[in-house]
């Protein structure tokens, strides 16, 4: 009887891994080794399979695995209990210990162990952007947090991983985005004089703390300067530093400006909403520079913010808790203002807890000579021009000046002088005309400030009647109950008594 043989290789894509072979006597046993060689022909199909399976996994695992060793976030995973699984580089570079060390240690040992975590891993809820602490040993880091739970394929929980975000990496988004960088600190401010050092006295112990501050002073008096100084030095130092001219944002705008917008709120809001300075100011400090230009119906949603540390974006109804420090600059006379009746009296107490006045540089003129020296080296490094000669009058001329525009004013004309110098030399033909021989009526702030100095005991008297007014409107709310009013007033029996007599209140 003749047999029939065949055969054929078996390929796992370009590599021969067998080979078939077929072979009888005779057709009646053809169709059971046809079945045999289908079997063989599955089996060999399923092993490709599950290997090509077996490569995909161990390929998808070494790329999450890359992921997770090389993502600039903090990554911890957790089991169903709260105990540490795994830690990535970052978390382990911030508590200083390692992967292996940390397997099975309980989650709250390192982080304040917040609601939204136990949340998360009790009834499935993930969380987003949440504010958490993580302590290792001395060392206390604040972290932005988004968790997230691990389920099976039944949908039971079984763990979660915790993405950790360091809040100062926010701080430095948001100096970038919005246009504000806090990098002046009270070394930078110049001046050895009595009023210089003495506000810088005064501005050093109020960054120690979180009461407001009012800086006032003329335009170009450095107002920002000390705001940034003081945010440095404070505690809030690693927090954001935002700064808005209220003076230079339109009047409806403002408010979106500052407490932000939903998604509609109004013709030509930006889709999706946008993100307002107190919110982007939690956990810093932000700056309000010309305050006294303010609206007076933002000046009311201003002090309502301070008294309850809650904003809601217009549009929206959400309550949003931010921790923000508020200083604030003026170059008006904010207590004019409240007499004439453009700013509210409640907010300036409110602002005015720590009141720093600046000196216009007419008031310090023996620092002229070392102001000079900085800005000229730091302007002819700036320009590249190298300096060598200034005319010893150049000094006397600047100190005899009044700088109504003061520090800019100044730096300006340093900024021209270096710009024209000959040959390495600042002479007196460099200097603007208008500082060798100003005109009388070159200054209009000082006429202002002139002005305003003379209508003090004006201010005074109105101030005083609306005190007036306040007490007895008070004292007849509560028919005449001393007791009631002070406490009302928020002041003790003596000072009322005191402040009656001298406003010349009878009962």
């Amino acid at each position: 009887m003749l047999d029939l043989t065949s055969a054929a290789p078996i390929f796992d894509e370009k590599t021969v891994i067998g080979a078939l072979q077929m072979s009888g006597p005779s057709s009646r046993t053809r169709l059971h080794t046809l079945g045999m060689v289908v079997a063989a022909v599955e089996a060999i199909e399923y092993e490709m399979r599950v290997r090509k399976q077996n490569r995909d996994l161990v390929l998808l695992n070494n790329q999450l695995r890359n992921i997770f060793l090389t993502v600039s976030d903090g990554v911890i995973v957790v089991n169903r209990t709260g105990k540490i699984k795994r830690i990535n580089p970052v978390v382990e570079k911030f508590i200083k210990t390692t992967d292996q060390e940390i397997c099975g240690v309980k989650l709250d040992t390192f982080i304040d162990q917040a609601p939204v975590i136990d949340q998360m891993l009790n009834q499935g809820e993930p969380y987003f952007d949440t504010e958490v602490t993580v302590t290792a040993g001395t060392r206390t880091g604040r972290f932005l947090s988004t968790g997230k739970p691990i389920k099976d394929e039944l949908g039971e929980i079984t763990g979660g991983v915790i993405f950790l975000n360091p809040i100062n990496r926010i701080k430095k988004l948001v100096n970038r985005f919005s246009g504000a960088h806090a990098t002046f600190h009270f070394e930078d401010i110049l001046g050895n004089s009595t009023n210089i050092r003495e506000a810088v006295h005064i501005a050093s112990r109020a960054s120690e703390n979180d009461s407001s501050v009012l800086l006032s002073g003329e335009s170009g008096t450095g107002k920002e300067v000390f705001a940034q100084a003081i945010h440095n030095k404070s505690p809030r130092k690693d927090g954001p530093f935002v700064a808005v001219n209220c003076g230079a944002i339109p009047r409806d705008l403002i408010g979106s400006e500052l407490f932000g917008y939903e998604d509609g709120a109004f013709t030509g809001a930006q889709r999706g909403g946008r993100t307002g300075k107190f919110e982007l100011a939690s956990g810093g400090t932000l700056f309000l520079d010309e305050i006294g230009d303010m609206p007076l119906e933002q000046q009311v949603a201003l002090l309502r913010v301070l008294q309850d540390k809650k904003i809601t974006r217009i549009g929206g109804s959400k309550v949003i808790v931010v921790d923000v420090r508020i200083i604030c600059a003026s170059n008006h006379d904010l207590q004019l203002e409240v007499a004439r009746g453009n700013f509210r009296q409640d907010l300036y107490y409110r602002l005015n807890v720590i009141s720093i006045k600046l000196p216009p540089l007419r008031e310090h003129r023996e620092d002229i000579p070392l102001i000079f020296d900085h800005f000229l080296r730091e302007t002819s490094c700036k320009l590249g021009v190298k300096i060598n000669f200034v005319e010893p009058a150049i000094i006397t001329y600047l100190q005899q000046y009044q700088w109504p525009g003061n520090m800019r004013e100044f730096q300006n004309v340093i900024e021209r002088m270096v710009n024209l110098a000959t040959k390495g030399a600042i002479g007196l033909e460099q200097i603007p005309k208008e500082i060798i021989s100003p005109p009388t009526n070159f200054y209009p702030e000082k006429k202002l400030l002139s002005a305003a100095s003379s209508d003090k005991k004006k201010i005074r008297e109105i101030l005083a009647e609306k005190e007036r007014q306040e007490i007895i409107s008070m004292l007849l709310k509560n028919k005449g109950n001393i007791s009631q009013t002070a406490r009302n007033l928020d002041i003790s029996r003596p000072t009322l008594y005191r402040k009656m007599r001298k406003l010349k209140i009878t009962l």
